[in-house]
C-alpha cells in the first residue's frame, strides 16, 4: 500500500480535491474583494470634542509582516518540511496526505474567515485615521443615537479601498493563516518525531514540535505593533487556524495525538481498522513512516501497542502494561494488512 502511484493513478484520487480547493480559494478571493457587508456606526468625539474610542486612532502604518508573507510563512516552510523529512520518512502518501492536509487547513480557514471578515468584521486600531472624518458633518449634534454622538462612513473622505479594509479587523488573516499553517505543522512533527509517545525523546524534538507555534504566535503578535489589529482579532484567527489545523490533520492521518497510529497517512478508499484483532503483515508498509529510529520506530516489524491514552481499540485496560490491541489496514472485514509500534511481548523493539 505505501507505494509510489502514478500520476494518473494519484490524479485520480485526487482530482476532487484539487477542484474543491480551486473552488473555495477563487469563493474566498471574491468576498475578501467585496465590500463590508454590514453599515456600521461609530462614534467620533463626544460632545466636549474628546476622542470617544482613542483605540481607535492609531496612525496607519506599514505592516510588519504583510498578508502575503503571512501566507506564504504559513504554506511553505510546512511544505518544505514535509518534504525535507521524505528523506528518511520515504513515503509518497506521507508527502502527499501532509501537503494536502496541510492545503485543507489553509484554505478552510481562509474562506472561513473571510466571510467573517465581510459580514462581520470590526474596527482597525487606524480606522480613524484612515477614515478622516470631514469637520462640517459631525458638527453640531448631526449624528445619531443617544447624544447624537454616532456616524456611520458617509462622514469619511478617506480614501475607499483603506476604509474597507479598516472597517474588516475582526478575525485577523495574518493570525488564521499563520496557526492554520503552522499548527498542522507542529502535529505533523509530534506525527514523525514521536515527540509525545512511548519513550523518552531528545530535547531538541519538543524544540522542534513548538518552533512552528512560536513562529505563529509571532506573526499574530506583530499585528498589535503595527497596529493593524486588535488582541481579539489576533485570538479569534488563532483559534479558527488551530481547530482547522487539527481538523485537516485528522482527515489525513490516522490518529492527531495516539502516538501509535498519528504518523499513519490515511488512504482514500481502504480504511484503517482499529483493534480489529491480530492482523500480521504491518501497516501497509507505513510502520516506517517516522523520522525518529529511537525504541523501535522507524522500523517494518510486526509490533503494536495497547492501553495507550485515547486507545481506539478498547483493548488496553492492563493498566501500564503492553501488547492488548492491534490495528492495521483492512482489504475486507476480516482480512487486513496489520499492526502497530511496539513489541507484542511488552518491550520496545530495537
Amino acid at each position: 500500500m505505501n507505494t509510489r502511484p502514478s500520476f494518473g493513478q494519484w490524479l485520480k484520487v485526487t482530482w476532487l480535491d484539487l477542484l474543491t480547493m480551486a473552488l473555495m480559494g477563487a469563493l474566498g478571493l471574491g468576498i475578501y474583494e467585496a465590500d463590508p457587508a454590514p453599515s456600521r456606526s461609530f462614534p467620533i468625539y463626544y460632545k466636549d470634542g474628546e476622542i470617544v474610542y482613542p483605540q481607535f486612532a492609531y496612525p496607519l502604518r506599514k505592516e510588519v509582516v504583510p498578508i502575503w508573507a503571512a501566507a506564504l510563512l504559513g504554506s511553505l516552510v510546512p511544505i518544505v518540511v514535509i518534504l525535507f523529512c521524505q528523506i528518511r520518512v520515504r513515503s509518497f502518501w506521507d508527502a502527499s496526505n501532509g501537503i494536502i492536509g496541510l492545503l485543507y487547513s489553509l484554505i478552510n480557514a481562509a474562506v472561513f474567515q473571510v466571510f467573517l471578515k465581510w459580514l462581520i468584521g470590526g474596527l482597525r486600531p487606524h480606522f480613524l485615521t484612515v477614515c478622516d472624518p470631514d469637520p462640517s458633518a459631525i458638527q453640531g449634534g448631526s449624528g445619531n443615537g443617544f447624544s447624537a454622538i454616532m456616524y456611520d462612513r458617509t462622514v469619511c473622505r478617506g480614501d475607499r479601498n483603506e476604509i474597507n479594509d479598516s472597517l474588516e479587523s475582526f478575525p485577523s488573516g495574518h493570525s488564521t493563516a499563520a496557526f492554520a499553517g503552522f499548527v498542522f505543522l507542529s502535529l505533523y512533527l509530534n506525527g514523525k518525531l514521536k515527540v509525545f509517545s512511548n519513550y523518552h525523546p531528545a530535547f531538541w524534538k519538543l524544540i522542534a514540535f513548538y518552533a512552528p507555534l512560536l513562529g505563529a504566535t509571532l506573526i499574530a503578535g506583530a499585528l498589535t505593533i503595527d497596529e493593524y489589529h486588535n488582541w481579539y482579532d489576533c485570538l479569534a484567527g488563532a483559534v479558527i487556524g488551530t481547530f482547522m489545523a487539527f481538523s485537516a490533520y485528522r482527515m489525513v492521518y490516522a490518529s492527531v495525538w495516539d502516538f501509535r497510529f498519528n504518523h499513519v497517512p490515511l488512504m482514500r478508499d481502504v480504511p484503517f481498522s482499529y483493534g480489529a484483532g491480530a492482523m500480521g503483515g504491518g501497516m501497509g508498509g507505513f510502520e516506517n513512516a517516522v523520522w525518529t529510529r529511537k525504541a523501535g520506530w522507524g522500523y517494518e516489524q510486526d509490533v503494536y501497542a495497547g492501553g495507550a491514552p485515547f486507545d481506539a481499540s478498547g483493548a488496553g485496560a492492563g493498566g501500564m502494561g503492553m501488547g492488548a490491541g492491534s490495528s492495521g489496514y483492512h482489504a475486507g472485514p476480516s482480512a487486513g494488512l496489520g499492526h502497530n509500534g511496539v513489541a507484542r511481548n511488552g518491550t520496545l523493539a530495537r
